[in-house]
C-alpha cells in the first residue's frame, strides 16, 4: 500500500484564518492525507497567510521562505500559499517568489486537494478569485485547539467601509452564516468534548442583518445556549455600532454567555473616528460602556486602539490617554497605524512617524499595565470557575482560564491544591493577582469530586 503523503499547515494571523486551516486539514485528511506538526517530514507545506497589515504581512512572506527551506533540507514537494496574501498579491507572489507551487484565495481554499495534485504533477496552480467563500457547507473539520476549546465562525466578510482596512477587499462583503448551520456544528463540536464556543466574525454584532434583515445574535445565543454540555459562550469583535440592548439584555440572563465582551473602538477622539469612518463618536461609546457595566457589573471589558492614525496629535493622544484612565478596560491591545496600500487613510495628510508611533504604543501598553493589575485584584477572595487546560507537573499546579479571559490572547490562572481533569470547569478560590494571570486554591465541589 502506497505511505500517505505528508501536509503540514503553518496558520498565520486571526482565529478567523485557523478555521480555514481546520478546514483546509479536514478535507485533506479525507482524501486519504496525513496532517503531521513536523514540518521536515511534511511532503507538502501550506502557509495560510495573514495580509492585514505591514508587520503580518512581513511575518507571512518570511515564514514562505523559511517553509521554502524544506525543499533543501527535508523531503517536501510542493509549497502552498493560502489566504489573505495570496488574495491580495498574487501575480506579485508567484512573479518574485519562485519556491511557491501553488496559491489559492480567500474565496477557494475548499480547492486544496486539487491543488496540491496539480502541483505534485509540476502544474503551478492558481485559484484566485472573488471571497465569496460560503461556510454553509458540510465541510469536515480537523481541529487544532484543545479538545475542549473551538471556534466556530458565524460571518465571514464586511460592509463597515473602515479607511484603515483593506478586509472587505480581502474577505468581500459580510455573510452570515444560518443558524442551522451554526448549530449542527456546535452539536457535533460539543459531541466531540467542546465545552466552550467561541464565535467570530468581523463585525459579529451585525450577524444576520444581511440574512434575516434583522440583527439575530441574541437569537443565536439563546439557541447555542440549550444545547446540552456545552457550557461557555464566547463572543469576539463585537462592534459599538450595532450592539442592541437585547444583547446586553443576554449577557445578564444567559448563564452559559461568558461577561466577556470585546469591542474594538480604536481610538477616542471624535475628528480621528470620524476619519477613521469608525461607527459612533466619544459620547455614544461612553454611553454604551456605562450601559453595559450598569446591567453587567462584572462584566470584563477588551478592546483594541490604533495610535497614530494620520492627524493624530499630541493632545489627541493625551485625550486617548485619559480615556483610556477613565473608562479603565481589563484588557486592552494597541496596534501602532499600518499606512497599508490601497486604504483610504494611506492618501490622508499628516502621516505620523513610525518612531512616535511605536512611542505612543508603549506609553498606552505601560497606562494599561497598571489598569489591568488594579482590575485584576478585584477577583482576590472571590470564587471562579475555571476552564482547567494544562497542569505543570514541575510546579504540582494545574492551569486554565475563568470566563473573563479568551484562549491564548488574555490571562490564565495557576491554581494549586486541586484534582481535576483537563477540560473540566472546577471551582477556584482567588488568591494573588497580577498584571493578567489570576493565582488560587481549588475548592470542593460537584465538579471536582
Amino acid at each position: 500500500m502506497r505511505e500517505k503523503q505528508k501536509v503540514a499547515i503553518v496558520t498565520l494571523g486571526c482565529e478567523k484564518n485557523l478555521v480555514d486551516s481546520e478546514i483546509m486539514s479536514g478535507l485533506l485528511e479525507r482524501d486519504g492525507y496525513e496532517i503531521t506538526n513536523q514540518k521536515e517530514d511534511a511532503d507538502v507545506i501550506i502557509v495560510n497567510t495573514c495580509g492585514f497589515i505591514d508587520a503580518s504581512k512581513e511575518e507571512s512572506v518570511n515564514t514562505i521562505l523559511d517553509m521554502a527551506d524544506y525543499k533543501a533540507k527535508g523531503k517536501l514537494k510542493s509549497l502552498i500559499v493560502t489566504g489573505c496574501l495570496s488574495q491580495r498579491y498574487k501575480e506579485i507572489l508567484m512573479e518574485e517568489m519562485p519556491e511557491i507551487d501553488g496559491l489559492i484565495g480567500t474565496g477557494e481554499f475548499d480547492r486544496i486537494v486539487e491543488v496540491i495534485k496539480e502541483s505534485l504533477e509540476g502544474k503551478k496552480p492558481i485559484y484566485i478569485g472573488n471571497p465569496i467563500f460560503s461556510y454553509e457547507q458540510n465541510l469536515p473539520r480537523k481541529r487544532s485547539t484543545p479538545f475542549h476549546s473551538a471556534y466556530i465562525k458565524i460571518a465571514e466578510g464586511c460592509d463597515n467601509s473602515c479607511t484603515f482596512c483593506v478586509i472587505p477587499s480581502l474577505r468581500g462583503k459580510f455573510r452570515s452564516r444560518g443558524i442551522p448551520s451554526i448549530l449542527n456544528e456546535a452539536k457535533d463540536l460539543v459531541a466531540q468534548g467542546v465545552k466552550e464556543i467561541s464565535l467570530i466574525a468581523q463585525d459579529t454584532t451585525y450577524y444576520g442583518m444581511d440574512k434575516y434583515g434583522k440583527i439575530m445574535l441574541p437569537e443565536l445565543i439563546d439557541e447555542l445556549s440549550r444545547i446540552e454540555g456545552l457550557d461557555w459562550i464566547r463572543l469576539h469583535y463585537l462592534y459599538p455600532g450595532y450592539f442592541t440592548d437585547e444583547l446586553i439584555e443576554a449577557f445578564t440572563t444567559n448563564p452559559k454567555l461568558c461577561k466577556y465582551i470585546d469591542m474594538p473602538l480604536q481610538h477616542s477622539e471624535d475628528h480621528i473616528l470620524k476619519k477613521m469612518l469608525r461607527p459612533g463618536r466619544q459620547t455614544d461609546i461612553r454611553n454604551l460602556i456605562h450601559k453595559i457595566r450598569s446591567k453587567v457589573p462584572d462584566v470584563a471589558l477588551r478592546t483594541s486602539i490604533i495610535v497614530g492614525f494620520p492627524g493624530e496629535t499630541e493632545e489627541d493622544f493625551e485625550h486617548l490617554i485619559d480615556f483610556i484612565k477613565e473608562i479603565r478596560f481589563d484588557r486592552l491591545g494597541v496596534f501602532t497605524y499600518s499606512e497599508e496600500e490601497g486604504s483610504p487613510a494611506s492618501r490622508l495628510p499628516n502621516q505620523v512617524p513610525q518612531e512616535i508611533k511605536e512611542k505612543r504604543a508603549n506609553i498606552l501598553m505601560e497606562v494599561q499595565r497598571e489598569i489591568a493589575q488594579v482590575r485584576n485584584s478585584r477577583f482576590i477572595g472571590k470564587e471562579l470557575d475555571v476552564l482547567i487546560e494544562k497542569y505543570d507537573k514541575k510546579n504540582n499546579v494545574f492551569i486554565g482560564r475563568t470566563q473573563y479571559d479568551a484562549p491564548e490572547i488574555d490571562g490564565e490562572v495557576f491554581i494549586s491544591n486541586i484534582q481535576a481533569n483537563i477540560g473540566e470547569i472546577v471551582k477556584v478560590k482567588i488568591t494573588h493577582s497580577y498584571e493578567f494571570d489570576l493565582v488560587g486554591e481549588g475548592i470542593k465541589s460537584e465538579s471536582t469530586k
